[in-house]
Parts: C-alpha cells; sequence; structure tokens
C-alpha cells in the first residue's frame, strides 16, 4: 500500500513538472477545456431552469389546464381558457376528477394602506379563484387553513412579501384590505409563501370568487381551468371524453343544436394541456403568463453540446499534437527501464490532472459569472448545494473520459514504440499524417461557423422586426394607465389635449402592443359569421395612432349615427367580401361600415394580421394614450402628472412608452440573440486556442524544414503560406459542412414568423470571409515567428 502511495505521489509530481515545464501549452489547454466546460454549465443551468417549470407542485404530473378549440367557417382558433361552467361540470360528471378549479383575472384592483391607494392588478397576480385552486397547487400556506381560506365570500389569501408590504409582518390572518373599487372589505384567511419563479403564473393575491351557477357552455370566456385528475386516470384517456361532453352540454342550451352547428365543420372542443408543458409548448390565444419557447431549448441544448465537444476535442487534439513531441522522451524513459505500464500511468495522469484543474476552474468561473448571465437572461439562477448533486457526477465523467481519451495517444501509442525507432527520429511527427487531428480542427471550426450564421439571421431578424412598417407609429406615445382611479376620465383626456406639446390622446385600452381579448362573432350582409377581434376606441384612436383609413372617413361625434359606426381593416375587409365597395355594408345587422383603416399589426409578427372590427364606444378599463412633440419630454410629463394628480389625489401614476411596451413583446428573442453572441464569440475564442496552439507545435516539428528552407533562399512569406495553407484548407471545409447545415437550420427557425426577412447570401459570405481571417491570423502568428527564425539556430537544434 505505501509503495503504491509512494508511485501516485510520483506520478502527481512528475506530471506537474511537465506541466510547468510547458506553461504555454498548460495555459492554454486549461483554459480552453474550462472556458468551454463553464460555458456548457451555465447553459445547462438556464435549461434546466426551463424544463423545471411547474414541477415544485407536489401533484403536477396530474394536474391539467382545460383549453378551449374553436373552428367556425373554416377559421381555427385555440384558446388557454375555457366556458365559466366547465370546471364545475367536470368536476361533477366524471369521477376521474378529484378536484378542479378557476382563476380570471381581477381588474381594477386598488387596495389602501393607510392613505395611500395601491393597484395591484398591473402585473396579472391578482386573480379571482375557486376555493379548490389550494388544493390544486402547491402553495404551502403559513397561517391559515387552505381547505376553508377560499370559502367565504370576500375572503382573500395573500403572500408573505405582501403581507409585510401592507402590515410590516407576515401573521396577518384576520385582518382586512379595503378595496377601493368597490368601497368593500376583504378578511385575510390565510398567507402564503411566494410562488418560485419557476411558475406559469405568478398569484399575490387570490381572491374569492362567486359560485353562482352559470349555463354559458357555448362563450369563449376568461377563465383559465385546471383540474386534478385521480392516480392513474390518464390525461389521453380523460381527453377523449371530453367531445361527447361538449356536445350534451351544448344541446341542452336553448335553441342550439350541436349536429346542425357542426354540419359545415364547425365545432368546439377542449382539450387538456399537461402543467408541466405548459410553459415550453403552449402559444395559445388569451393563455396566462408569458411563456417560454421549446425550440430555444433545443437550440441551447445542442450549443451546450457542441461547446462541449469543442472544448473536449480541442483539448484532445493538443495533448495529442504536443504529446509526439515527448517520443524521444519516451525513449529515453525505456532505456533507463520503465515498463510500459508506468508510462502509460504516467501519460494518464498528466492528462486527469489537467482536466481536474479545467473542471474546478470552470465551476469557479461559473459561479463568478453567474450574476451577469442571469442578467443578461432574465433568470435568477444559482449554483446551491442541491446543484452539485448532479454536476458532481457530471464533472466526474467528463474528467475521466476526457482525461483518457485525451492521454490514450501517448499513453498507449507511444509507449508501445521501441526506443531504438524513437530514438533515431524514424517516428512520424506533424499535421502531416494526422488526419484525426485535423477532422478535429475542421469539427472545431464548423460548429463556429455555424454559430456565426446563426447569429447573423437571429440579429436580421430583430432588426427586421423593429424596423419594419408595422401600420401604426409607435413612437412618442405615452400610455397613462390605472385610469379607473379617475371617476370620469373624459375629463382627464380634455386637460390633457390643451397641454403645450399634446398632439392627440385617445382613450382605449386596445393597442396594438396590447391589444386585450375581446373578440365576437360577426355576421356580413349575407348572414354569413366570422369570428373577429372588436375592439371599443374613441374618435382620436386613428390620429393618435398615427394609423391611415385606405377607404371612408373616421369616426366623428358629430355624427349621431357614429355609435352603430364601425371601422374594419383590410384583412375584415376580405373575409366579409367587402373588398370592392366596403363602404355602408352592414355588419350583424347593426353595425354600418364607414371606413377601413390600412393594415396593422396588433399581435405578434410572429402571427398574420387577423380580421379587426372598431367601434366607437367607451371602454371602462381604458388606459390614456398621449402623442407627444416636445423637446422638452420630463417637463411634459410633469405638466401630465401635475394634471393627474389633481383629479386623483391619493391614485399612484403610472406610465409606459408605447415603444417600450413594443420591443417587450420580443424581449425573448432579444435575450436569445445577446446569449447567442456571446456563446458564439466563445467558441471562436476555444477553436481559436486550440489552432493557436497546433499551429504552434506544427511550426515547432518543421522547425529542420524551415531553417534549410531559407538557407535555399525561401522569404518570409512564402514560409508563412506553407505554414498556413494545411489549415486553411481545413477551414475551407468547414464552411462547406457549416453553410448549408446553418441555413436549413436558421430557415427552419424563420418559420416560426409569419413576418421575417430571408437569409442573405451575404451572410454566408462575410462569415467565410471572417472565419478564414480569424484562423489566418490565429495560425500567421505562431507561423511568422518560425519563419522568421534565424536558420542556423534552427539547424543547431536539429
Amino acid at each position: 500500500m505505501n509503495r503504491f502511495i509512494a508511485m501516485i505521489k510520483n506520478f502527481i509530481k512528475t506530471a506537474f513538472r511537465s506541466l510547468l515545464k510547458n506553461k504555454g501549452f498548460t495555459f492554454i489547454n486549461v483554459f480552453g477545456l474550462a472556458l468551454g466546460l463553464a460555458t456548457c454549465l451555465l447553459i445547462v443551468l438556464y435549461v434546466f431552469d426551463e424544463l423545471s417549470y411547474d414541477r415544485y407542485n407536489a401533484k403536477y404530473d396530474r394536474i391539467y389546464r382545460v383549453n378551449t378549440d374553436l373552428k367556425y367557417n373554416g377559421t381555427l382558433s385555440s384558446f388557454g381558457t375555457a366556458a365559466k361552467p366547465v370546471a364545475a361540470g367536470l368536476a361533477q360528471e366524471f369521477p376521474e376528477v378529484e378536484k378542479s378549479a378557476r382563476l380570471t383575472g381581477a381588474l381594477n384592483i386598488r387596495f389602501k394602506k393607510g392613505n395611500e391607494i395601491i393597484r395591484e392588478d398591473e402585473d396579472n397576480t391578482t386573480f379571482y379563484c375557486d376555493p379548490g385552486i389550494l388544493g390544486i397547487f402547491t402553495m404551502p400556506m403559513l397561517y391559515g387553513d387552505p381547505k376553508t381560506a377560499l370559502a367565504e365570500p370576500n375572503s382573500i389569501v395573500i403572500t408573505e412579501s405582501e403581507a409585510k408590504k401592507y402590515f410590516n409582518r407576515t401573521n396577518v390572518v384576520g385582518r382586512t384590505l379595503f378595496l377601493v373599487t368597490d368601497s368593500s372589505t376583504y378578511k385575510i384567511t390565510g398567507v402564503m409563501r411566494d410562488m418560485p419563479s419557476q411558475s406559469h403564473f405568478r398569484a399575490n393575491f387570490l381572491m374569492s370568487m362567486s359560485q353562482k351557477t352559470d349555463n354559458s357552455w357555448n362563450s369563449i370566456s376568461g377563465f383559465w381551468t385546471y383540474i386534478l385528475l385521480r392516480p392513474g386516470a390518464g390525461g389521453k384517456r380523460f381527453e377523449a371524453k371530453l367531445d361527447g361532453f361538449m356536445r350534451r352540454r351544448l344541446d341542452g342550451l336553448p335553441g342550439f343544436k350541436y349536429e346542425q352547428f357542426a354540419r359545415h365543420g364547425n365545432y368546439l372542443r377542449l382539450n387538456l394541456m399537461p402543467l408541466k408543458d405548459i410553459h415550453l409548448h403552449s402559444n395559445l390565444q388569451w393563455q396566462l403568463g408569458a411563456g417560454g419557447n421549446v425550440q430555444y431549448i433545443y437550440i441551447f441544448s445542442a450549443i451546450a453540446l457542441f461547446i462541449l465537444l469543442l472544448a473536449c476535442v480541442n483539448f484532445m487534439n493538443l495533448s495529442t499534437a504536443r504529446s509526439a513531441n515527448r517520443a524521444r522522451e519516451v525513449g529515453v524513459r525505456k532505456v533507463l527501464g520503465s515498463s510500459r505500464k508506468y508510462l502509460i500511468a504516467q501519460f494518464l495522469s498528466e492528462s486527469i490532472m489537467l482536466t481536474l484543474a479545467a473542471a474546478i476552474i470552470a465551476v469557479l468561473a461559473a459561479w463568478a459569472l453567474l450574476p451577469l448571465f442571469n442578467q443578461v437572461s432574465g433568470k435568477q439562477l444559482a449554483i446551491t448545494m442541491q446543484t452539485f448533486t448532479w454536476l458532481l457526477p457530471a464533472l466526474l465523467v467528463i474528467i475521466i473520459v476526457v482525461g483518457v481519451l485525451a492521454g490514450s495517444y501517448p499513453a498507449f501509442f507511444l509507449s508501445a514504440f521501441q526506443p531504438i525507432t524513437v530514438l533515431k527520429g524514424k517516428l512520424s511527427v506533424g499535421l502531416k499524417g494526422g488526419a484525426l487531428r485535423g477532422f478535429l480542427v475542421v469539427f472545431q471550426f464548423a460548429i463556429s461557423i455555424f454559430l456565426i450564421i446563426g447569429t447573423f439571421v437571429i440579429y436580421n431578424q430583430l432588426n427586421y422586426m423593429q424596423n419594419k412598417d408595422i401600420g401604426y407609429n409607435r413612437n412618442q406615445v405615452m400610455i397613462v394607465k390605472n385610469m379607473t382611479a379617475i371617476g370620469d376620465p373624459k375629463i382627464l383626456k380634455r386637460e390633457i389635449q390643451r397641454l403645450p406639446g399634446v398632439v392627440e390622446a385617445t382613450l382605449t385600452s386596445f393597442l396594438p402592443t396590447n391589444s386585450g381579448a375581446l373578440n365576437n362573432l360577426i355576421s356580413n350582409d349575407k348572414g354569413k359569421d366570422f369570428f373577429t377581434a372588436f375592439w371599443p376606441v374613441d374618435e382620436d384612436y386613428l390620429q393618435t395612432m398615427g394609423m391611415k383609413l385606405v377607404k371612408g372617413r373616421n369616426f366623428s361625434r358629430e355624427f349621431a349615427t357614429d355609435t352603430a359606426a364601425v371601422i374594419i381593416n383590410e384583412t375584415a375587409a376580405g373575409i366579409f367580401g367587402y373588398t370592392k365597395d366596403p363602404l355602408n355594408k352592414m355588419l350583424s345587422k347593426k353595425y354600418h361600415v364607414i371606413g377601413v383603416v390600412k393594415n396593422f399589426n396588433f399581435t405578434s409578427l410572429r402571427d398574420n394580421i387577423g380580421p379587426l372590427v372598431m367601434q366607437m364606444a367607451d371602454d371602462w378599463h381604458a388606459s390614456l394614450s398621449i402623442r407627444v412633440n416636445t423637446y422638452n419630454l420630463p417637463a411634459l410629463m410633469g405638466r401630465i402628472k401635475e394634471t393627474w394628480k389633481s383629479l386623483a389625489p391619493n391614485e399612484q401614476f403610472e406610465y409606459s412608452f408605447m415603444d417600450e411596451d413594443f420591443n417587450a413583446l420580443y424581449s425573448n428573442e432579444q435575450r436569445m440573440g445577446k446569449l447567442f453572441i456571446i456563446f458564439t464569440t466563445l467558441a471562436i475564442i476555444i477553436a481559436c486556442l486550440g489552432l493557436f496552439g497546433l499551429a504552434a507545435y506544427a511550426a515547432e516539428q518543421r522547425t529542420r524544414e524551415i531553417g534549410i528552407r531559407k538557407v535555399l533562399g525561401a522569404n518570409v512569406s512564402g514560409l508563412v503560406a506553407m505554414l498556413s495553407k494545411d489549415f486553411i484548407k481545413l477551414i475551407l471545409i468547414s464552411i462547406l459542412i457549416a453553410s448549408p447545415l446553418a441555413w436549413l437550420a436558421m430557415q427552419k427557425w424563420l418559420q416560426g414568423f409569419a413576418y421575417r426577412d430571408g437569409i442573405h447570401w451575404w451572410f454566408l459570405a462575410v462569415t467565410a470571409v471572417g472565419a478564414i481571417l480569424i484562423a489566418f491570423v490565429t495560425i500567421s502568428f505562431q507561423s511568422f515567428k518560425a519563419a522568421s527564425a534565424n536558420p542556423v539556430d534552427s539547424l543547431r537544434s536539429e
């Protein structure tokens, strides 16, 4: 045992000396591998966080959201909501349903805190809900009984953070919150822990909801409906029963016959979505919360794998290249009596020591860079003790696999040679004949080129979305919120319109950057129904938004009949069959068309522009949008705030700007673009480190050849070209492999946008030229150094 320990100590000591003797090689190898491992670790943390959404719920595998699909007149619309009576109906009819509950957004919620009035409905964290919600989701109660907390009218459950905000302590069961909106009092019956960030919705306030019976089975209301199935029920098996369930309920409605409704291919169906899939796989209308995108998980998982492979390949490539220079050392050791087994152990220990050092540095680097990564990615990631339960085994596998593979060439190949063969210099070394190393260089740069092209495409698409003509002017529009706090919002609008620097103002909650969720069935003059967006707006809406009429006129208070007038967009004119002469045509037998507005994007650019009908009507949940034209915006904002405070002195003044709201629609893509640039840059650095090291050893192995060529008259530029051409050939092969693969992959990504810019040929050209230049600069440093050396010194060393 003592001899074994002594031998291990000797291996470590010898390996340490060897690594210190080649400081440049050691630094490049350790730094490259550590950089790759750290990057891979950050990406893995990000992916794990995205995949962990809603899995904190103890029964997440049995919880489902009930969605609605409506197909009408050939148009299919999918919603993340269900009709109001669905939750109770499913629980009553099916024994498989253990619990059901509904959530609906609470609007115009303003609680009183002393003399201050605080609005709590702006960020969609305040809900009316059924009592069963606390039995479906895991919402640990600090105080109160979850079984009865929401059973009584005007009861409310709040989070511990909200309890501290309003009362400066957490045990506030029995206290009350005064709801300013309707002058009612809510009794706090429970205090729960703050919900985790890995949830598809965040609730700070859960308010009891009326349990009146409802028979509106044919509506698609804003009720997010969740069910908890009993163990063994099976989501797919249960979903198959929902079609018959809806048919029976709809046939029970007065005057409604489902068979007649379905005769032309129409249907109204329910389907289930597993709770664990909502965050990444749901992209429905009216769904709760802003979901992620599973495509980005696939992309970043692939990038993590590529960068890990890149770093490992780099490490092995440099290790095998350097090991060839140690052939003479192997020969001397064997002459002095070293056994092959000893040499194998020596080479493997060196390789594993390097890998271990890189892994330790990688974990420390990832931990240090995590705050910056969180800022860029919009996450709250952390390396905790739980992280190490999977991280340590993964690192151990990487250390052993990479260390053994990188050390296997010198350990098993060089140690097998006869000493006399090695000492006579008959062992073939260098880049020539190194087909494996050539393949690995191609692999490295193919990945880097793929990522560069991908970054070009993503940023080009983001730039396209930022600059596309979207049919309205989002610049210099200030949106004042919380208008329900004003007794008569029209008074504030009139006062604001008088201010210098204000061009126009409009009252509506239906804006292109936040279009709300009001849809109606509208029929044309032939009695055919269409499902369209339906917005109440005022007479100043089009001018404030900078929208253009292509036919007809705007709304006007001077025409009494305009209360029954509508303006439609070009898409609506097309589906109604009013393309040629839409003016004065009737809709639903009560609205007459007075104008057609040029199409504008009122949903994401991922979607086509749908039909839209606008009516001049009051919107009681409106915000005030103000178009300004001033060089002194802070002063104008101050005057707007003063005007607000003169009408609502105790209310919060909240505002945003439309261009910021527009950018927020694509914040996910912007974050992905930044991460793509970071990962691409790191991949290029890793690839260049490997190329730098390989060029150094290739030049070192050809020292004698370079010296002889210089003596025979070769100039420096010719020698640099000779040393670089082998590598440049490999880069060209990388370009030929990566370019079509990147084109195909990014073309598929762009298919997710209804409005997109294509992949331009110059993306590929610039990437190819850039890759060649980067590679040439990396190689030429070592090539120029070798070519400039004194041939006398080169030949003397041989």
